[in-house]
């Protein structure tokens, strides 16, 4: 039977509510929910297409609607991931041609992991895992590493110097979907940062929906969810007191299993690492916030990549987001597609009503 759809057609901002209900109620027919097939190297990105497009539509046709830059400026002296080279461009001279009037730049990348650095995005294949933690002795047991899908070491990177056979970001699709902005600065903090180590928790997020007046609509299966700590605000180029990458808030572990129960697509916090680190962590002065029982004291990272096909998004840049009070919007996310890498520097972009 053929579904009748609702074209959005231009709209004022005291319009767009009621639009946008009727288009998200239409949409839930046309998200598709799983199970993903065997072998399946997307996740939850399977989720994506013409249900989560109409999500768009209301956001990109209302004459209010704003864009909003979700990400931070790259450069040698931006913040730099502790777990990744640090980027190291040049900037080359102009060059003029002999018997033309052109004059053109370029640059070059020295060196680095541009896909670890700055707003990036990971792949599924960036994170694996073992049924025991490896106690640090002999060689590590790569062999019996798992990936998201039941995938092995051997069919993702067989060699030392293989790229991702599998799960590399060139698998994932163009995100064009509603997003969900939940600001944790606000309702946890008082306006104020997050502390580190702070977990944002499913009665967290649960109670920010409804503060923010989304429990019309919840969270949906296809979103892009968007956590606002206040970490981002401490980003800084040039860095000088190096410590952005040192600790930051995160997604507590129920919280994680309630977005996957929910088959998002995408989770973006404005911190450095998506998981909490509390201060001195990385330093090993003081232990993980969320326990080491299971050996995984990166379990966000762990659960969303390789147990639960949730891509990621480490340092949004949220703060015109949230200071505007954008909290459902259009996203649109667009990974370089390079071969076998596991991440991608990312430049989200939101398109939505300000206090809508």
């Amino acid at each position: 039977m053929a579904l009748g759809i609702f074209i959005a057609a231009p709209v004022s901002s005291q319009a767009a509510s009621d639009q946008q209900k009727a288009l998200v109620e239409q949409s839930k027919a046309l998200v598709p929910t799983g199970p993903w097939p065997a072998g399946d190297q997307k996740g939850m990105a399977n989720t994506l297409g013409a249900g989560t497009w109409l999500r768009c539509s209301a956001h990109m046709a209302n004459t209010a609607s704003k864009v909003y830059e979700l990400n931070h400026v790259r450069s040698n002296t931006m913040p730099a991931s502790p777990f990744g080279r640090p980027l190291s461009y040049t900037y080359t001279p102009s060059v003029s041609l002999p018997g033309t009037r052109h004059v053109f730049n370029g640059e070059q990348v020295n060196g680095g992991e541009p896909g670890a650095q700055g707003t990036q995005m990971d792949a599924l294949g960036h994170f694996a895992y073992y049924d025991k933690a490896w106690n640090g002795e002999g060689e590590a047991p790569l062999g019996s590493a798992q990936y998201y899908g039941n995938h092995s070491q051997a069919d993702v990177k067989p060699t030392p110097d293989s790229p991702l056979l599998k799960l590399g970001i060139e698998n994932v699709p163009p995100i064009v979907t509603s997003a969900v902005l939940l600001d944790a600065k606000k309702h946890m903090g008082g306006g104020k940062t997050l502390e580190p180590g702070t977990l944002v928790t499913k009665a967290d997020i649960e109670a920010m929906v409804a503060a923010q007046g989304l429990d019309w609509r919840g969270i949906l299966p296809g979103d892009v969810v968007y956590i606002y700590t206040g970490w981002g605000d401490n980003w800084s180029d040039p860095d000088k007191d190096k410590s952005y990458y040192s600790k930051g808030p995160g997604l507590a572990i129920d919280a994680a299993k309630y977005l996957a129960e929910r088959k998002i697509v995408l989770l973006a916090l404005d911190n450095p690492f998506t998981d909490p680190v509390a201060d001195g962590q990385l330093a090993r002065k003081s232990p993980p916030p969320q326990g080491m029982d299971q050996g995984l004291p990166f379990f966000i990272h762990h659960y969303n990549l390789a147990v639960a096909g949730i891509h990621q998004i480490q340092n949004a840049n949220l703060g015109a987001l949230a200071k505007d009070q954008v909290w459902t919007s259009c996203t649109m996310i667009l990974p370089l597609r390079e071969k076998g890498h596991a991440g991608s520097p990312v430049r989200p972009v939101a398109i939505g009503v300000p206090g809508q």
